[in-house]
């Protein structure tokens, strides 16, 4: 872990507009975590923009959600949003993609955030940070596949 932060990248043989319009849509996460948790969006699933708030439902053992919030929104180049359960009262990780235009396709850099995460100090100290950095791995794979479709 660097820090707060944990960030894998990988060229995606894609053009940004496609990479982001996946990110941008919830009710294809599922598509493409590498995590297995996220089963599918709850409510609505229209594009995301800069302030969306958009629900997940979750499983990780026992079943959950999530409420998350979009919290940086620039279009094809990077979008984040920070994840929060039970009411606010756990997480405030924030979960970011930066896209970036290579020769060969698109350099996808997905980083995990837990700098304003309310279980940060326990999260540091556990395993999940290595779990977490071979599910982004899985993910940016699965994201490479969902976006040569």
């Amino acid at each position: 872990m660097n820090g707060n932060t944990i960030s894998v990248e990988r060229v995606i043989d894609a053009e940004p507009g496609r990479i982001f319009a996946l990110l941008a849509d919830a009710s294809q996460h599922s598509v493409f975590d590498g995590s297995g948790t996220v089963q599918g969006t709850r409510g609505s699933a229209k594009p995301l923009e800069p302030g969306s708030r958009f629900g997940m439902s979750m499983k990780w053992g026992v079943a959950y959600s999530t409420v998350n919030t979009v919290i940086e929104f620039e279009p094809q180049r990077r979008i984040a949003w920070q994840t929060t359960g039970f009411g606010g009262l756990i997480g405030g990780r924030i979960w970011r993609y930066e896209l970036e235009p290579v020769e060969g396709g698109t350099l996808v850099r997905e980083t995990w955030d837990i700098s304003e995460d309310k279980q940060r100090f326990l999260l540091k100290r556990s395993s999940i940070p290595g779990v977490t950095e071979a599910n982004i791995t899985r993910t940016l794979e699965r994201l490479a596949e969902a976006a040569s479709r």
